[in-house]
């Protein structure tokens, strides 16, 4: 079997995902073979096929900013791609983030429709079924259901100099229907269950949740409270982000600082110099890693995980603290719930901080032992329980 991945990047965890698919395909006895935008910051990835012009893609960006149309340029590149489609002849092409100015979607599109080839799309946030966010939960919009229009995000991520909202929703419509054999993965029952309710319902949606390496993330020893100066007796209470903005709830951090009992430090892991500079003297803080072992450790460390995310489809985080050992606390919102079983956490209502507080200090004082509840969710963590579950849907045996 052939099959095709293609995602805009090949780093980060949707970048990750693609290629490890690829590798267990190959693994299997598959053709397998990746595409991702050719970028000034791709990292090279041995393998991965960079396809298109990075001065066009760069144009692409400009023109869809100026037009509010992200995902109808880059005729050249996605001629390119095609091309080289067309050279492999994939019976299956796995398809991730489509957003990002990188590929002209009515082109991809027409052309898999063209050849009847099958296809599998993961989407890793709402942006196909919308007229332009990946998310609307934190702004509380619900316009994609009828049409979009009066767009409050059209300034955010894809940037748009206008609000074209309601006409991309129709475009994307039209774009992504009709394909003879479309099966959509969702990594979240609660994302599944938006694209039921959207134009995305005439194809199969199935949940496949995102995996981590828990030979990596479980229970490790560290040096963390000895090289940071953190008694035994002080409780540690972590957030993780990979980029922290106001939708992942860094301000909450500021506002429980101030409140928490006598013995209780925070750690911060993925800030920048202008939010250490903002935030509270006495929070630790500490920049993005890219040591996997280092921050299972940290995680390990730790009391209490709080991931006070406003918007999200299922959060890695919660997985690998809950792998390392570490009890979550999480605003009931998105997937981020769907992964702290009974005795691995507590969900409290979103934006509420009294009850983040009193979970946080329940956890921390309540002596019990939830080593055993966390254990067994981390079981069903592992990737390759995601791995296995594509390479059904490829049908691969």
């Amino acid at each position: 079997m052939k099959i095709a991945l293609i995602n805009i990047c090949d780093y980060g965890s949707t970048g990750k995902i693609m290629l490890s698919l690829a590798r267990e395909a190959a693994a299997a006895g598959n053709e397998t073979v990746s595409f991702t935008r050719n970028w000034w910051n791709n990292s090279g990835t041995e393998g991965n096929n960079y396809f298109g012009y990075k001065a066009e893609h760069a144009l692409h960006h400009v023109l869809g900013y100026l037009t509010g149309r992200e995902g109808e340029f880059s005729y050249l590149s996605t001629r390119s791609l095609i091309r080289k489609l067309d050279e492999f002849g994939p019976d299956v092409i796995h398809l991730h983030n489509l957003h990002g100015w990188y590929i002209c979607l009515p082109m991809l599109f027409d052309y898999i429709r063209e050849k009847n080839i099958r296809v599998i799309w993961t989407l890793h946030d709402c942006w196909s079924f919308t007229g332009h966010c990946p998310y609307f939960d934190f702004c509380g919009c619900d316009r994609w259901r009828e049409r979009c229009g009066n767009c409050p995000q059209y300034k955010g991520y894809p940037e748009s100099l206008i609000d074209n909202s309601s006409m991309m929703l129709i475009k994307k419509k039209k774009w992504f229907s009709g394909v003879n054999d479309m099966t959509v993965a969702c990594p979240s029952e609660w994302l599944a269950g938006l694209a039921r309710q959207s134009f995305l319902n005439e194809y199969q949606i199935k949940v496949i949740r995102n995996g981590i390496d828990t030979s990596v993330f479980h229970k490790t020893e560290s040096l963390f409270r000895e090289v940071n100066g953190i008694n035994e007796n002080e409780k540690i209470v972590l957030g993780v982000a990979s980029v922290w903005e106001a939708r992942k709830g860094l301000d909450v951090f500021s506002e429980i600082d101030s409140r928490l009992p006598d013995g209780y430090r925070i750690v911060l892991v993925g800030v920048d110099d202008d939010q250490m500079r903002s935030l509270p003297e006495d929070i630790i803080c500490i920049k993005r890693t890219a040591n996997q072992k280092e921050l299972a450790g940290i995680y390990s460390t730790a009391n209490v995980f709080v991931n006070p995310t406003r918007e999200d489809n299922y959060p890695t985080v919660n997985l690998e603290a809950i792998s390392c050992g570490t009890p979550v606390v999480t605003f009931d919102t998105g997937g981020s719930p769907e992964s702290v079983g009974e005795g691995c956490g507590i969900v409290v209502p979103k934006n509420d901080i009294d009850a983040i507080m009193r979970a946080v200090v329940t956890i921390c004082e309540d002596g019990k032992d939830r080593s055993e509840a966390l254990s067994a969710m981390a079981a069903g963590f592992d990737s390759n329980i995601m791995t296995s579950e594509y390479m059904r849907l490829y049908g691969v045996s």
